[in-house]
């Protein structure tokens, strides 16, 4: 650095001296007011730079200096510093070269590189293929994820599985690769159409590499997330980007059936990605990969693995995803809607939350449990309630139980109704 002045070098020597010791200095005249603060590995240095000013050392090389002030007692070069500077450039923040971060979901220089590098040995390439008379007459490629080591492991069903009415027909013969290059012969052990998951077994004499699963609920917009897989079939590809919903419904992408939602990213996703793992900083599963929107980039979609673990505990207690039916169309309220309604209807409930129903199907368990098109639901079995996801939580896949359901109705009017969900048409 070339400084022009003394006065200026005095004020730089001294903002260096306060910061190595830890505080930060102010100058009395408003006018040349000055605060410092610096990295412990920096501080360090420069706490040797300030004993340096009382030993009469020199810091910088006078030439650095203009001719009034090379005499300005500093010290030399960092010689006498603890830190050298070859040190200081290989420390972070932190004061460490491991690039370690200060908190989960902070970016590092390899946070990317450690998440695929904790989940890339249990990622799979997976592919389908039929034929007769030894022609390959169709195939389908895909990718998965072993989450646990006797060799089960996640992916798409539309990878796997075909579905003809209700029931899965495996497309074929299901080839599985793992990175280290060993394939194996794969069983498709269940398939849910709706949900688009799909678990598949391969049998190793030795135990196998798995995931770990994380969880989406504490997912937010602009957290960093990796998308693994093998997309056109290229092994071992990592792409990285952010969360941009957390909650995009099915309906929002005109995906009709069972209300879904989904994660949204802007992850390269292309052809053989389906199935692959979503994963957070820590190395941890929060997403199954199901699908893109084409000829757009940066609009890709991840199954919550919270919903993925559910299908697969219903998987190993029903055989099948069971879902209750109410026969309900519903929307969520916020203040804005209610606000609007209110103006409508001067007869609208006063309420601050709840789900409204629109719409009562004939001939549905909601139906003969008396409910009306207009009824907002303020409590479910029991439990204040607010969207239309907790009233999906807190059935679960109860069919045939009855639920105590509050609703608020035209002026002010309040019904306690019981219903009795029954399972959902698969077909729908």
């Amino acid at each position: 650095m070339l400084l022009r002045g003394g006065r200026r070098a005095a004020l730089l020597l001294a903002a260096a001296a306060g910061v190595a010791g830890g505080g930060a200095l102010a100058r009395r005249d408003p006018d040349t007011a000055f605060y410092a603060s610096a990295s412990p590995p920096l501080r360090q240095a420069l706490s040797a730079a300030a004993e340096g000013l009382r030993s009469r050392a020199r810091l910088f090389s006078p030439l650095l200096l203009p001719p009034p002030y090379q005499g300005f007692p500093i010290l030399n070069s960092f010689a006498s510093a603890s830190v050298s500077p070859s040190d200081l450039r290989g420390q972070g923040s932190t004061g460490s070269s491991d690039d370690s971060r200060c908190c989960p979901g902070c970016l590092g220089r390899n946070s990317i590189a450690k998440a695929a590098s904790a989940v890339g040995p249990a990622v799979v390439n997976i592919s389908c293929s039929q034929g007769a008379h030894g022609w390959v007459l169709a195939e389908s490629i895909g990718s998965g994820t072993i989450i646990d080591p006797d060799g089960t492991i996640l992916t798409c069903a539309h990878v796997v599985a075909d579905f003809q009415s209700t029931k899965a027909i495996v497309r074929g013969k299901v080839s599985v690769t793992l990175q280290d290059g060993r394939e194996f012969e794969g069983v498709v052990l269940n398939a849910d159409r709706h949900s688009d998951i799909a678990v598949v077994k391969i049998k190793s004499k030795t135990p196998l590499p798995a995931a770990k699963l994380g969880s989406s609920s504490r997912l937010q917009p602009g957290d960093w997330v990796v998308a693994l897989g093998c997309p056109l079939s290229l092994q071992n590809t990592v792409t990285a980007g952010i969360v941009s919903c957390v909650d995009r419904k099915s309906s929002d992408l005109g995906l009709g059936g069972v209300r879904r939602e989904y994660l949204q990213t802007d992850c390269s996703i292309n052809q053989g990605n389906s199935g692959g793992p979503l994963v957070n900083l820590d190395g941890e599963i929060i997403g199954v990969n199901v699908m893109k929107v084409q000829n757009a980039d940066g609009l890709s979609f991840a199954v919550p693995i919270d919903s993925v673990v559910k299908i697969v505990d219903n998987f190993k207690k029903n055989g099948r995803v069971v879902r209750p039916w109410l026969g309900l169309k519903m929307l969520d309220l916020n203040p804005m809607i209610i606000s609007q309604l209110k103006e409508k209807s001067s007869t609208f409930p006063d309420v601050r939350k709840g789900v409204l129903v629109p719409m009562v199907t004939p001939g549905s368990p909601a139906e003969q449990a008396g409910f009306r098109p207009g009824d907002v639901v303020v409590e479910f079995g029991g439990k204040p309630v607010e969207s239309i996801k907790e009233i999906i939580d807190i059935m679960g896949d109860k069919v045939g139980v009855p639920f105590k359901v509050l609703v608020k109705r035209g002026n002010d009017v309040t019904a306690t109704l019981t219903v009795i969900p029954e399972e959902a048409d698969a077909s729908r």
